[in-house]
């Protein structure tokens, strides 16, 4: 028996085969997910995000109710709230974090899931969860101010970061940045 000896060490090298990367599961409904069916709320279950966390995509009109349901199964804390831009001519997306602070133990992870509720660029707008969780009041108004999604019954519905008369949303990807702002005199 002949064996391949590699030079540098002196020690006999291994042929061994590649394993095959087991199939992607396609994302099944988890807890929440299944909890949400049995209630009869309509929804679309996402890949997890990348720490395995459940996301759940709901239309908006559907977001206040499906948030509420959520707060009564025990979600009662609004950790995230933002927004992003999928691209020119795709969906901007209103994203929510949603964290069941009594399964918090101190020693491991709260339980958590993800919405997601797709805009069209044209008209981007959905319920605000101000009633539900106060903490969504800067974060909704920022997301407003970036990207033109309008949070319904928010009762602050103004610009937070831009000044008031600032035109267009300055991070959705097809925004236009213009050549100049005139500064006011700040006295």
């Amino acid at each position: 028996m002949s064996e391949n000896v590699s030079p540098a060490r002196n020690t006999p090298e291994l042929s061994i085969p590649p394993k095959e990367a087991p199939p992607v599961p396609e994302p099944g409904p988890g807890p929440v997910s299944r909890w949400l069916s049995r209630q009869d709320f309509d929804h679309q279950v996402l890949e997890p995000d990348h720490l395995g966390v459940e996301t759940i995509a709901v239309e908006p009109l559907a977001l206040q109710p499906v948030a509420a349901a959520l707060k009564t199964f025990g979600f009662d804390y609004l950790q995230c709230q933002g927004a992003y831009d999928e691209g020119a001519g795709r969906c901007l997306v209103s994203f929510y974090h949603l964290v069941k602070m009594g399964s918090f133990t101190g020693e491991g992870c709260a339980e958590e899931v993800r919405l997601k509720v797709f805009h069209d660029r044209a008209t981007p707008a959905a319920p605000s969860l101000y009633g539900l969780y106060r903490g969504a009041d800067w974060q909704e108004r920022e997301s407003f101010d970036m990207f033109g999604i309008c949070y319904e019954g928010h009762p602050h519905p103004e610009r937070l970061l831009m000044p008031e008369d600032w035109q267009g949303w300055p991070l959705r990807k097809d925004y236009v940045q213009p050549d100049f702002y005139e500064l006011q005199d700040a006295y």
